[in-house]
């Protein structure tokens, strides 16, 4: 861990945290509201995917479905007009309208072969920007004298990786230059997720696996062909899945850092509140390891 103690975090000059965890439970607030400071270089993992490793897929989607209207077909092919995405830290819908969802093409859906291209797509992407990350520290050092570093995880980042294992590339290389943080939701939270969800359904990124198993699950279990499926459905009856997926995978996560309790994020209003708050998470995950040895 690259702080041992709490101590040594609050007298670091240079601190350097990554927060992970499920989509929703403030990991990008938190970061924003450290880069506001003007002291902290906020690093968006979903960011970079967009625009570095998938924003020429994303703009040659828009422009697809854009020669299919006559008008703008005319304007494309005469160079008149430009489409790209408009991508943010807050607004990652181009990443996410990419991505799709898999069913009924006539519903709005993608053919599942050409989902889990897609998704294929994003998994590469994700490590890709992962492993950025060193760069941007040093580069962030470099350019702009900021030593104090916020990585932003997408929520899949536990899918990316194999959290399970002694040795992982990605994690290893996160863990040697940041402080994992992992903001943990609670029954409640889950729940809450699960019905923000079900109002407005979006794309994800899923394991392969996982991912076969629920599109084969929910078919069966509704009596369903491929091309029946309705989208929306789909991905509503597979986010509660995925959430009980991913949570064994974050918990493994958070053995290689801290973890903080959503509740605790919740009552953060000040990056000194968040910093004090990211001290007591060391002090107490050394006092929990202190106690395992001492049982073991």
């Amino acid at each position: 861990m690259l702080y041992k103690t709490k101590s040594e975090w609050l007298a670091a000059p240079r601190k350097r945290v990554l927060f992970f965890g499920m989509s929703g439970l403030g990991k990008t607030h938190l970061a924003s509201m450290l880069r506001m400071t003007g002291d902290w270089f906020h690093y968006s993992v979903d960011y970079r995917i967009g625009t570095r490793y998938m924003g020429e897929l994303i703009a040659d989607n828009f422009k697809r479905e854009a020669m299919k209207v006559p008008f703008l077909r005319e304007l494309l092919l005469s160079d008149s007009v430009y489409i790209a995405s408009n991508i943010t830290f807050e607004n990652l819908a181009p990443l996410s309208t990419y991505l799709g969802k898999p069913g009924s093409v006539t519903r709005g859906g993608l053919e599942f072969d050409e989902y889990m291209r897609r998704q294929d797509q994003h998994r590469s992407a994700e490590i890709a920007a992962l492993l950025d990350t060193g760069h941007f520290i040093r580069r962030a050092r470099e350019i702009y004298n900021l030593g104090n570093f916020v990585c932003d995880s997408g929520g899949s980042v536990c899918e990316v990786v194999d959290p399970f294992a002694e040795r992982d590339p990605v994690l290893d290389a996160l863990e040697r230059e940041l402080l994992l943080v992992w903001i943990k939701g609670s029954d409640a939270h889950t729940e809450e997720l699960v019905r923000r969800f079900d109002r407005a359904p979006k794309p994800m990124y899923y394991q392969p696996d996982f991912l076969d198993r629920a599109w084969t699950d929910y078919r069966v279990e509704k009596g369903l062909r491929e091309d029946q499926v309705n989208p929306d459905d789909f991905i509503r009856w597979t986010y509660a899945r995925a959430l009980a997926h991913r949570q064994p995978r974050y918990e493994a996560m958070a053995r290689r850092g801290v973890t903080v309790l959503a509740e605790e994020v919740a009552e953060v209003a000040t990056p000194d509140q968040l910093i004090g708050l990211i001290g007591t998470a060391i002090e107490r995950t050394a006092i929990d390891r202190k106690t395992d040895r001492k049982d073991a």
